[in-house]
């Protein structure tokens, strides 16, 4: 009876893990950056709808896709560290779009959220009115934050989390510094 219930906790405890796990968001490794239509908010262009993957163009940019209605302090440590890694490199980027359906409360937090990250090269936008972002970027609704790595126009890695902070950055800069160092070559 004892290895039963023994199993029985094992089997509900690994569950439970199973369910936490991370899931599959974003475009595929390799693919085009699709447009990336959003409205600006906070950064380079500010209160105006743009196409972030034409401004880039083939620059190192990082874009993240962030359900609002999840967004946590965990999550806010994950981007401002990035922002101060991927700040370093010459050129690059990161673009934050918060997904959301509530526009006009979206606008008026992300200059405030702005104000207290002290963000020196993200740019913080949002598309309205869907969960899955916007066409062609893959995002799934059950992943809180997804991340896009891109370089010379091409997608070189995603990562998408149901759970994450600032650990879960060593993958995200070193997809990133591999991006740089391929396109070097």
């Amino acid at each position: 009876m004892r290895i039963f219930v023994a199993a029985a906790i094992f089997a509900v405890s690994l569950a439970g893990t199973i369910a936490r796990a991370d899931v599959e968001s974003g475009p595929t490794v390799d693919e085009k950056v699709p447009a990336l239509k959003v409205h600006a908010v906070v950064g380079p262009i500010e209160d105006k709808d743009v196409d972030y993957t034409a401004e880039r163009k083939v620059k190192p940019t990082i874009y993240i896709f962030i359900q609002a209605t999840e967004w946590s302090r965990p999550m806010a440590r994950y981007l401002r560290k990035l922002d101060t890694t991927i700040g370093k490199t010459e050129g690059a980027a990161i673009v934050a779009v918060w997904l959301t359906d509530d526009k006009e409360k979206t606008r008026t937090y992300l200059p405030r959220a702005q104000m207290s990250l002290k963000m020196e090269s993200t740019a913080l936008a949002l598309f309205p009115d869907s969960q899955t972002g916007p066409e062609g970027w893959g995002i799934n609704a059950d992943a809180f934050m997804t991340t896009v790595v891109t370089n010379k126009g091409r997608v070189a890695a995603t990562f998408a989390y149901q759970s994450v902070n600032e650990t879960d950055l060593p993958d995200v800069e070193k997809a990133f510094r591999k991006a740089l160092k391929s396109a070097a070559k």
